[in-house]
């Protein structure tokens, strides 16, 4: 007679797959309690009935409509027929290793040299589909995990997958290496993007079967250092690497001698800049004075030329102008040698006296200078006349007093001599 069971469920680790309940022909009012991430089949005569998510169910026909046309009443609600439930683990079972079972062959796309390689990892799995998983691996097995648990576990999915798994690393890795475009040597640092090429040609084929490999990880390639064609080939590689810096190292001193040579011609080409730039303003202030100077130049002759205008118009001459600034200068110097003497009472002395005529005929002499420039390119020059005879005296006069203080040290020779040419001009007019 069948074993009665009221009550099934799962409480073991979270390492298996699929568990198969030991409980089989339980009658209709049995208790089902399916726990979070499980789903539960119930199976009759082989087939899979019914799918279960979590929750408790009693096994009733109005709960279990698949199997309700089996059940007997007649019998005491009991099923004549073979029943069973299997529990399926819906969690992720993480870090499930894997390795290919023999080399993986690789050869060198520089060299043409071959070398095996080994190739093994981990991965994250999951079951999507727990009706096509159940009827596909598992027979009347009590389960089925990634491993071999017990005696009556069906041989384990790393088992049944090893082949697909091994297939798949085979055909790929060594194209996944040579399609990156990187050396053997360097494959560490390449596992993430050879781990996700890898992913993609394994996953439809664990997917056939209701599974799901959410990460796929390679994690070690086992180079051949006992090999002589790998020893061969790691020589090869150190010899491209030495090129390579080679190089390198000529490409950065040649990169570092333009960088070098751009700076310097730049900082030339910043210098001659300055220097133009000096070079202009100081053309552009000379330019400047000199259209300043020119202009005042000018400025001076028009009034000159004015000047002599109004007065060749009022009919004065070069000689009227010259003999009235030189009487108007010894008047001067005469009214200062006289305040002189008034100032001390008793009479000046004759050097005071000299050095008011002096101031006196210096301004004459000024004069004379500035009127040579304004009458010369307006009149011709008169024929000399001879100095009147008051004129001579007042020249001899001055003569002795310009003596007197040549004597007394007050001027030089030399002044002494240019006083008295300046003196005798303005006589002669």
């Amino acid at each position: 007679m069948s074993q009665i069971c009221e009550v099934l469920k799962y409480e073991g680790d979270n390492s298996t797959f699929i568990w198969k309940h030991p409980s089989e022909d339980f009658n209709s009012l049995t208790q089902l309690i399916v726990h979070e991430s499980q789903e539960a089949i119930f199976m009759m005569n082989g087939q899979a009935l019914d799918l279960f998510g979590p929750g408790r169910y009693t096994l009733e026909t109005q709960n279990v409509p698949m199997i309700g046309k089996f059940l007997n009443r007649a019998t005491g609600d009991q099923t004549p027929f073979h029943c069973e439930v299997y529990f399926i683990n819906k969690t992720v079972q993480m870090g499930l290793k894997w390795g290919t079972d023999s080399k993986v062959r690789y050869i060198d796309p520089d060299s043409g040299i071959p070398i095996g390689l080994g190739a093994s990892g981990e991965m994250n799995l999951t079951v999507s589909d727990s009706r096509k998983l159940l009827v596909k691996l598992v027979g009347t097995m009590k389960g089925i995990a990634w491993e071999d648990r017990e005696t009556g576990f069906t041989r384990s999915l790393q088992a049944s997958f090893r082949p697909l798994i091994s297939m798949a690393v085979k055909s790929n890795l060594s194209q996944a290496i040579k399609t990156g475009e990187f050396d053997i040597f360097e494959v560490d640092e390449h596992l993430e993007e050879l781990s996700a090429e890898l992913h993609k040609k394994i996953a439809p084929g664990f997917e056939e079967y209701g599974l799901t490999i959410p990460q796929f990880y390679l994690t070690t390639v086992v180079l051949p250092e006992d090999d002589p064609n790998f020893r061969r080939l790691r020589e090869l590689h150190t010899i491209t690497l030495q090129t390579r810096m080679i190089r390198a190292e000529a490409t950065v001193r040649k990169t570092r001698a333009q960088a070098e040579a751009e700076v310097t011609a730049a900082e030339r080409a910043t210098e001659l800049e300055r220097q133009t730039t000096q070079t202009e303003i100081a053309r552009r202030e000379a330019e400047r004075k000199i259209i300043a100077s020119q202009a005042e130049a000018e400025a001076t002759r028009q009034a000159g030329f004015a000047e002599a205008q109004v007065m060749q118009a009022q009919g004065i001459t070069k000689k009227d102008y010259v003999e009235a600034e030189v009487q108007k200068a010894y008047a001067e110097g005469i009214g200062k040698m006289g305040s002189a003497g008034g100032g001390g009472g008793g009479g000046s002395s004759p050097a005071s006296d000299m050095v008011g005529m002096m101031a006196g005929m210096k301004m004459a002499g000024v004069m004379m200078g500035q009127m040579d420039g304004v009458f010369g390119a307006q009149q011709p020059a008169q024929p000399a006349s001879p100095p009147p005879a008051d004129d001579m005296a007042s020249f001899k006069a001055k003569v002795e007093k310009l003596t007197v203080m040549k004597e007394a040290g007050l001027i030089s020779d030399e002044e002494f001599a240019q006083m008295k040419s300046k003196l005798l001009a303005e006589i002669l007019g």
